[in-house]
């Protein structure tokens, strides 16, 4: 319940998220016989709301949230930078995964910018998202994978353009119009880790969930929550001023914001002496 008020109260534009993501979270809590891990994939633009939400899950399961214990997140750029050392670090990530989950076995993993990490890579986990009942004495069954990333973005936007141009609203598009072209294009994308992935190939990851770009009356509603969050009165010329600021694609249209909520916070700090 916490999990569905928090998405509904400070996820914008994301219809699609807010229902897959209580929907798949919720059910697998409460399955008592989970067949295999839970694997949920998130992708969009950047300021989207992708870390938003996966922090969101973590608070919804754990005291301390992304601070718990449990909780283990990679960064692509910062745990496996360079090509040359794939192999160490598939083994350090297969450890890393083993040790925590042999420790709690509802432990929380979330891979950040999988856009950026080196193909072949993330198949090193493979085994853990499978439907295996134990390997070597643990079973994986009760842990969580989140994957974030930007690849796909292109697809979802492309689905979103088509929607506005032919009259329909955003909320009309349902996850069946996105979901198998979004796997897809993340799969044959070359510049993403998941890249001709396995975990795509077995069908391991349970949801490819769309995140939809965001268009000036949500920049907005982002710039109010942030407000209310300093305990400031909203102005609504400065919500207006700061969404102005935004740019927005396609050039001609100006629908969507190309930074999502990004910048809103750095934006508000020129505007209030805080």
């Amino acid at each position: 319940a916490a999990l569905q008020e928090d998405l509904d109260k400070k996820l914008f534009g994301q219809h699609l998220v807010s229902k897959v993501v209580v929907k798949a979270v919720r059910g697998f809590l409460n399955n008592t016989n989970a067949k295999k891990p839970l694997a949920l994939s998130l992708h969009g633009w950047t300021g989207t709301g992708k870390n938003f939400v996966s922090k969101i899950v973590a608070e919804s399961i754990y005291k301390r949230g992304l601070q718990s214990k449990y909780v283990h997140q990679f960064v692509a750029t910062l745990h496996f930078p360079h090509a040359h050392s794939i192999n160490l670090y598939k083994d350090q990530l297969q450890s890393w995964i083993r040790g925590n989950v042999s420790i709690c076995p509802r432990s929380l993993f979330i891979f950040d910018e999988m856009d950026k990490m080196h193909a072949g890579l993330i198949d090193s986990i493979k085994p853990f998202l499978d439907y295996y009942e134990l390997l070597d004495g643990v079973s994986y069954r009760q842990a969580i994978f989140i994957f974030l990333s930007n690849a796909g973005a292109e697809k979802i936007t492309e689905v979103a353009l088509d929607f506005w141009r032919n009259g329909r609203t955003r909320e009309d598009i349902q996850l069946t119009d996105i979901q198998n072209a979004l796997s897809v294009s993340v799969f044959n994308n070359k510049n993403s880790g998941f890249w001709h992935s396995t975990l795509i190939d077995r069908n391991l990851i349970d949801y490819f969930i769309p995140f939809l770009p965001l268009e000036y009356k949500h920049v907005k509603m982002c710039v109010r929550v942030e407000i209310e969050s300093r305990g400031y009165t909203v102005d609504e010329d400065i919500v207006s001023r700061i969404a102005e600021e935004m740019t927005y694609f396609p050039r001609e249209e100006r629908i969507y914001s190309d930074k999502g909520c990004k910048t809103v916070d750095a934006k508000l700090d020129y505007y209030y002496d805080f």
